[in-house]
């Protein structure tokens, strides 16, 4: 029995990292089969794409330069930081950075919210949704959908939104039909069945996304951002299918929604995934394929979305990892040369050996392939991730991941080390993506915010329309909150402090509950 136990984990292991496969799967297929089947005949091609030359000592030569430099930076810059010190403290860890002081809270931003209120009142949470869809054109879409059906597109329209609304709240099908809106259970069953799917959701979701970014005005919301937070948040769920799983932390059965949203607010993307999950596979798949006009060059994230993988990816993929860590006292510095403790003496009790290029050089075309493999969807990102594993160490490929990696955290963390400014910009990013975790358990309201379905794609659906709730509502907020602040009275009134704390993601004027009405003839009154 021992012997039996030891062969199930040694599989266990194996299956895991995808040393070991399965013949006719595909998540669990064989390795290779991930890979680009045409990497060598385009392989210039997929270099100029990830922008990263075909000489592996031109790579390494640019990563060793600018690690070079941000040690050297982080060493000269050390005798003027007060709020950092590196000393050998024994077990405690070298690094020692005093915590951001709390900013104060911004003066006007209560009484914005109250103007809002004064002038719109309380706004049904469906209103929003009628609204943004109306205003964005996403009717198209739905027209599209409806081609060769007998429905109008505006009872399909109205029926879609509806429909939206009872997934999106988590009230279901049978909540939403008993509004005052003339259209019956059946009626609504029939038009999830034939056309709500997550891809007219998406579609949904994205145009309303852009929308929002159309439509803010750079003087209030400051210049298009390009990065975007990311976090995971555990939502209940029935134990009777494969998706479900105990959480550790949460102590429950359930399944996370891993988000990202950018910096003002807005979720450009969202995924269902099981608690055991990678949650850097969700990371790359967020900040790669959002599909909104949002150009994302940097991702904040918690520790659990970081790994020496990670920055070593998201180095090939072309955009910045920028995560919060964890235990950041006991974190080591790579050394790019052998000797460069001699040139930066005040960083000694932090730094650690150099990094091995010669790992790097010989797998960097592999490693390139694997990058070209997540940018172009060949599987998923999760399942080509897994090569890389703890249990797969004496991988070549992984072990050059890891050393690519060291050396891009290394320098992140000299940047984040030296400057408050960064530390505060990536604490703000994550603290967006909590807030808006608050408002889920506003929306999500129906059931207890469990998911009750037992269904993958309903799951899958409920939180895509979830993600339309939140577009929607950010969307007309951004609406609301510039007519106010267009006025002479708020130009001069508003502060530094209040334009650091504006947000669209406020909700005391929201209304998720309560009566269902859909009137398409009445309409917020919104700027055009």
């Amino acid at each position: 029995m021992i012997y039996e136990i030891a062969s199930f984990q040694a599989l266990r292991d194996q299956l895991r990292c995808k040393e070991i496969w399965v013949v006719g799967a595909d998540r669990w297929r064989n390795p290779d089969e991930d890979l680009p089947s045409d990497f060598q005949q385009r392989r210039g091609e997929h270099y100029k794409a990830l922008q990263k030359p075909l000489d592996p000592a031109e790579f390494i030569d640019e990563v060793r330069t600018e690690m070079q430099a941000e040690l050297a930076a982080l060493h000269e810059a050390l005798p003027g930081l007060p709020f950092l010190e590196i000393t050998d403290r024994g077990k405690q860890g070298a690094i020692k950075l005093t915590p951001l002081k709390a900013q104060h809270d911004p003066p006007n931003l209560d009484a914005l919210k109250r103007d809002v209120r004064s002038r719109w009142g309380m706004v049904a949470l469906i209103d929003m949704l009628k609204e943004s869809i109306l205003r964005t054109g996403c009717l198209k879409i739905v027209s599209d959908v409806a081609r060769g059906a007998r429905l109008s597109p505006e009872t399909l329209a109205k029926r879609l939104m509806l429909a939206i609304y009872g997934y999106g709240t988590n009230i279901g099908i049978r909540g939403v039909a008993a509004g005052d809106h003339g259209h019956s259970e059946d009626d609504l069953r029939y038009v999830c069945r034939r056309f709500l799917t997550a891809e007219v959701v998406r579609s949904l979701a994205i145009e309303i996304a852009n929308a929002t970014f159309s439509a803010r005005d750079p003087g209030i919301w400051g210049q298009a951002s390009t990065t975007v937070a990311s976090d995971s948040k555990h939502i209940g769920a029935l134990d009777q299918n494969l998706l479900t799983e105990w959480h550790a932390r949460y102590r429950k059965p359930g399944v996370l929604i891993y988000w990202h949203v950018e910096k003002k607010s807005v979720a450009i993307h969202s995924q269902l995934i099981s608690c055991s999950a990678m949650e850097v596979a969700a990371m790359i798949d967020g900040a790669m394929r959002h599909g909104t006009t949002m150009d994302v060059e940097g991702n904040y994230t918690d520790t659990h979305g970081q790994s020496w993988v990670a920055f070593g990816i998201t180095r090939l993929l072309g955009f910045l990892l920028l995560p919060r860590i964890k235990g950041l006292n006991r974190t080591k510095l790579y050394q790019a040369e052998r000797g460069d403790r001699a040139l930066s003496p005040g960083l000694v009790p932090a730094l650690t050996r150099p990094i091995r290029w010669d790992r790097i050089a010989a797998q960097y075309d592999q490693m390139i392939k694997y990058a070209t493999a997540i940018r172009t969807h060949t599987a998923q990102t999760e399942a080509i991730l897994r090569r890389f594993m703890q249990a797969n160490a004496i991988h070549p490929t992984y072990q050059a991941m890891i050393e690519l990696g060291r050396a891009q955290k290394t320098i992140f963390l000299c940047r984040y080390l030296r400057d408050r400014e960064l530390q505060r910009e990536v604490q703000e990013g994550l603290n967006v993506v909590e807030g808006w975790h608050r408002g889920v358990r506003l929306i999500f309201f129906g059931g207890g915010g469990d998911i009750p379905s037992n269904r993958r794609e309903e799951q899958e659906l409920s939180v895509l329309c979830l993600r339309v709730l939140q577009a929607a509502m950010v969307y007309i907020n951004s609406l609301m909150l510039q007519e106010i602040l267009h006025q002479p009275a708020w130009t001069e009134r508003l502060t530094t402090e209040d334009r650091r704390g504006l947000t669209p993601l406020i909700w005391a004027h929201v209304v998720p509950h309560g009566e269902i009405r859909l009137d398409m003839g009445r309409r917020l009154e919104l700027p055009e």
